[in-house]
């Protein structure tokens, strides 16, 4: 009896440890113990119920506690009843799998359908991007997207902040959605290495605003050069208005895309279309990358420029089509640096640095190259344009291979600029030197070259090399070359001759005073 019951306490405590071992594995494997196998198992359950799954959540490293997944990551979705299948998770706000951040203005509010106003959108979509570097905003393809006057802003924002532009922003064309005017419609400021980028369209609906000032604005100078044959000067009839309109547009047109005081600021891609004014705008800007966009307005479009450089350096463009009322590229004071090649011009007024100098004011360009450019049917073709009363400098420039077709005035030096007002001679002015054409060929309507350059400041080291400029009688009085005060060289002989070209330097060229010099 007594073997009996020792046998039973044996018995007894064998079971027990079994129960207490059972226990204790349990909670190893609460503790990760068994995360591999777990894994597994979640992920064979989820292809059969077809849910989506992500291995990325989760990580391991031996027999660590792992990691639980971030917060912003989408949750797994609960088991569906048997036969049923589990969509995938949306998306959450800021994801796309560990990379860079993406922000989209869908998952702001933005609607997108071309009539609703989704400028809060877009700027609640900039405020979530702005705080983490390296995000992306997407304003996705298929949609319309009707934004009002907005800033992207610095400084405190992070950078290197991707806008990936593939579908469609266009600009409200009411006038009350512009107050009394605005200078710009779309503008990015004080940001480190911000890139706009896509196939994407930004529509500046200008129509309206052309119409309602077609007359007031300045006109190019360059039109008192171009004389039509019959004596008579053919205004375009009036631009359509759209019916959307409502009231009066302001007399401030405002450009369509602007960049302000930012660092390595990318273009490249997109289409600008329609500006009211200028459609591409850099300002105190350095390290200015454009590439592979298009502008497109009609060529009677006032001052509908390209693209507008001002107190801007290190700026590249190239590979891109340029199409508008004014200048395809405009080169302000206070730019350094500027390389711009294969690009395509027209309509428009040609390439041009300046107008400079305007209200007595002080402009300092320099080393700027433009080369391997076609142009067709444009007013001008490279150009450089001061007023008189002016002081500073531009040197150092090389105008380089360049075709003109059909082009009224291919070369043209304006010391005279004056935008239809009546405008007093002068003694001052910018001054002009180490001026390079090399390789400028094609034809031209009105006059190969013109250079009217400063009585008592005049141009000095001009070169001509390769120059062949061929007659195309259209619609034109034709005309000679024409140069005033201008000295260089000709390293080649020229078609047409520029014998106008006085060879060497003025014989008494007046230095500049201290204040007008410009930094090297």
């Amino acid at each position: 009896m007594l073997r009996l019951s020792f046998r039973n306490l044996i018995f007894n405590l064998f079971i027990a440890f079994l129960v207490w071992s059972s226990s204790f594995e349990n909670c190893i494997a609460r503790r990760g113990k068994h995360w591999r196998q777990s894994r597994a198992t979640s992920a064979s359950l989820a292809k059969k119920k077809g849910e989506s799954y992500n291995s990325g959540h989760h990580h391991h490293n031996g027999g660590s506690k792992p990691k639980a997944p971030p917060s912003h990551k989408a949750p797994v979705s609960p088991p569906s009843k048997p036969g049923e299948d589990i969509p995938p998770s949306p998306p959450q706000k800021g994801y796309n799998g560990g990379h860079s951040t993406i922000f989209n203005v869908l998952d702001f509010g933005a609607k997108g359908d071309g009539s609703t106003d989704d400028t809060k959108a877009f700027q609640a979509t900039w405020a979530a991007a702005c705080k983490v570097e390296a995000s992306t905003m997407i304003v996705p393809a298929e949609y319309e997207f009707l934004v009002g006057p907005i800033s992207f802003s610095g400084p405190y924002c992070q950078a290197n902040i991707v806008f990936q532009l593939d579908g469609i922003i266009i600009a409200p064309t009411s006038s009350n959605a512009w107050g009394k005017g605005l200078l710009q419609w779309l503008e990015f400021t004080k940001l480190i290495g911000i890139t706009i980028q896509g196939k994407g369209i930004i529509d500046g609906k200008g129509s309206g605003w052309w119409q309602d000032s077609p007359y007031g604005d300045p006109i190019d100078d360059e039109a008192k050069l171009i004389i039509p044959l019959n004596k008579t000067i053919e205004r375009s009839p009036p631009m359509p208005i759209s019916s959307e309109l409502g009231g009066k547009m302001p007399s401030i047109k405002p450009t369509a895309l602007r960049f302000y005081g930012s660092f390595n600021v990318t273009v490249t891609g997109i289409t600008i279309q329609n500006s009211p004014q200028c459609h591409l705008k850099f300002d105190n800007c350095k390290g200015v990358l454009v590439h592979d966009m298009t502008v497109s307005s009609p060529g009677n479009s006032p001052n509908t420029d390209g693209i507008h450089l001002q107190n801007s350096k290190d700026v590249l463009i190239h590979s891109s089509t340029l199409g508008c009322g004014d200048d395809c590229v405009s080169i302000q004071t206070g730019c350094s640096n500027v390389y711009i090649h294969s690009v395509n011009c027209g309509p428009g007024h040609g390439i041009s640095i300046g107008s400079l100098g305007k209200d007595a004011t002080k402009a300092c360009v320099s080393n700027i190259t433009i080369r391997d450019v076609n142009m067709h049917n444009t007013m001008n073709g490279v150009r450089i344009k001061t007023w008189q009363g002016g002081s500073g400098s531009v040197q150092g420039v090389l105008f380089s291979n360049i075709q003109v077709s059909e082009v009224q005035l291919p070369i043209v030096i304006d010391q005279y600029y004056c935008d239809k007002r009546k405008c007093q001679n002068q003694t001052s002015a910018v001054a002009l030197s180490g001026i390079t054409y090399e390789k400028i060929r094609g034809t031209y309507t009105v006059k190969p070259v013109h250079f009217a350059c400063s009585d008592s400041l005049p141009c000095t080291d001009v070169s001509l090399n390769t120059i062949e400029l061929k007659p195309v009688q259209e619609y034109y009085h034709m005309y000679d070359p024409f140069c005033w005060q201008t000295f260089g060289e000709l390293r080649t002989p020229t078609v047409p001759p520029v014998d106008c070209l006085q060879i060497g330097k003025p014989p008494n060229n007046r230095p500049q005073s201290d204040g007008d010099l410009c930094q090297a």
